[in-house]
């Protein structure tokens, strides 16, 4: 019975693996790799197109080989981030180049594994379909047509933040104003000059970049473009590792540079989503909101891009929703699974501050700008 129950195993995953492909195994076979410059990851030499035209699809499950000698066996293939922070997948994001080996929100891929620009990496399809029921509940994807969207600012992803003690029209967030990779960046801009913004914290660009966008001949940013030529746009090119000494140092230094200028200031990375939601939980904590007024500000940004709300789509709410708790259990340096609501997030982020190099009377000065 053991030798028969062997060879049915035997049979499943043969015919699982040569699924598709005119009867050849699902495999990228031996190609190069590519390092993710803004993120630190692996992108994989091959476009998503190519990639899926191989036979792969989103909620696949695969093996990962490296030159190396290294395998990653039973990887998940996801559209999105759809794995707890801090674990490993294979994504192929809208807008990406390439299939990218990342953890989501966690440290570099590219030197966990050890990559040079010369390493090599082999994708095998493990089992179809494995993760397929996940990647649907968290499926999501966003048009770049305006006219697909109710307003300007909501297409911008623009909007002020509110909770706690925050002052009226002290802190903005939004889409990126001046990376059009989206279409939003004129419109972000613009939002930008109406509320009087004097100060900016870009998490995600370098000069090179923005050099980039300046040149580019759909640029049309030119209030965003004044701040940065007054010295009053910070370039922080931040990944997204918001647990790691590097993220809060960068990120608690900007934060006194925002502190010691005139306001308002925005906050924004490409969208406007993930980095802006941790810097925007982080300062709204500070400014003593409840774990609920952050999660209802993050969640705006996926209404504005998706149409996700509570009533809408409750199973998709809740497991978005999720990676705002993290960014509480983050600041509170708290365990997996504690309530939020029993968070002291006010001391938290002035403990995530003091881990990013501020002193107290800097902290208190940021808190001030915030809040008085």
């Amino acid at each position: 019975m053991k030798k028969v129950l062997a060879l049915l195993l035997s049979a499943v995953l043969v015919l699982t693996l040569f699924a598709g492909c005119g009867g050849r195994a699902v495999t990228t076979g031996e190609i190069g790799v590519i390092y993710d410059g803004e993120f630190g990851n692996i992108y994989i030499d091959k476009t998503i197109e190519d990639f899926n035209a191989l036979g792969f699809a989103f909620g696949d499950s695969v093996d990962v080989a490296f030159g190396t000698g290294e395998t990653l066996r039973d990887v998940p293939y996801y559209s999105g981030y759809y794995v707890p922070v801090g674990e490993l997948l294979l994504c192929g994001y809208p807008g990406y180049p390439h299939p990218v080996i990342a953890r989501n929100y966690g440290a570099s891929a590219w030197e966990e594994y050890k990559m040079t620009d010369d390493a090599t990496v082999t994708v095998t399809l493990n089992q179809k379909g494995k993760y397929l029921a996940t990647q649907e509940l968290f499926s999501l994807r966003y048009s770049d047509d305006r006219a697909d969207f109710d307003s300007d600012v909501v297409f911008a992803n623009f909007r002020e933040v509110q909770g706690g003690s925050l002052k009226p029209k002290t802190l903005y967030r939004s889409a990126s104003p001046c990376d059009n990779q989206h279409g939003r960046a004129a419109y972000a801009n613009r939002f930008a000059e109406e509320a009087g913004v004097r100060f900016v914290l870009n998490l995600s660009d370098n000069e090179e970049k923005y050099k980039g966008y300046t040149e580019a001949e759909d640029f049309d940013s030119a209030y965003y473009d004044s701040l940065y030529n007054e010295g009053l746009v910070l370039l922080l090119a931040m990944n997204a590792n918001y647990r790691a000494d590097a993220f809060a140092k960068t990120l608690a230094e900007a934060l006194y540079a925002m502190a010691v200028h005139e306001g308002p200031a925005l906050v924004h990375c490409v969208e406007g989503k993930d980095r802006t939601g941790f810097v925007c939980a982080l300062l709204l904590a500070l400014s003593y909101a409840t774990a609920d007024e952050i999660t209802d500000d993050y969640m705006i940004t996926y209404d504005n891009y998706y149409g996700v709300t509570k009533e809408s789509n409750p199973d998709k709410y809740e497991a978005i929703r999720a990676n705002a708790d993290d960014f509480l259990l983050c600041i509170c340096e708290a365990e997996k699974g504690t309530p939020v609501e029993s968070l002291d997030l006010h001391g938290g982020a002035v403990s995530y501050l003091r881990r990013g190099g501020l002193t107290d009377s800097q902290i208190a000065a940021v808190e001030t700008w915030l809040t008085k």
